[in-house]
């Protein structure tokens, strides 16, 4: 197996970038390539939006046969991701 895609977020997961996002992980998510690392270096917020963003994406490379993994979240979208339950749905990697 290939080594999975690493898709970069950075700034704001939110109302105003959730669906451009949403699309470009979509694309990145393929039947041959549907392993995916989101590096979240250098993200600073999320919003439900941008959770429900990181679901779909799940879910799609799940139906693949794939994963996705969350890269180096900062401490304060670490925290969202456990309170919401997603550090349960998602692998997270420092």
């Amino acid at each position: 197996m290939s080594e999975p895609v690493i898709y970069v977020l950075t700034g704001r997961l939110d109302g105003g970038s959730a669906a451009g996002h949403e699309q470009a992980l979509e694309a990145a998510i393929t039947d041959s390539q549907p392993n995916l690392v989101i590096d979240m270096t250098g993200l600073n917020y999320v919003s439900s939006a941008g959770l429900r963003v990181l679901l779909v994406a799940a879910k799609r490379a799940r139906g693949k046969g794939g994963d996705i993994s969350l890269k180096r979240p900062s401490a304060a979208i670490r925290e969202v991701l456990e309170i919401s339950g997603f550090d349960k749905i998602l692998k997270i990697v420092d």
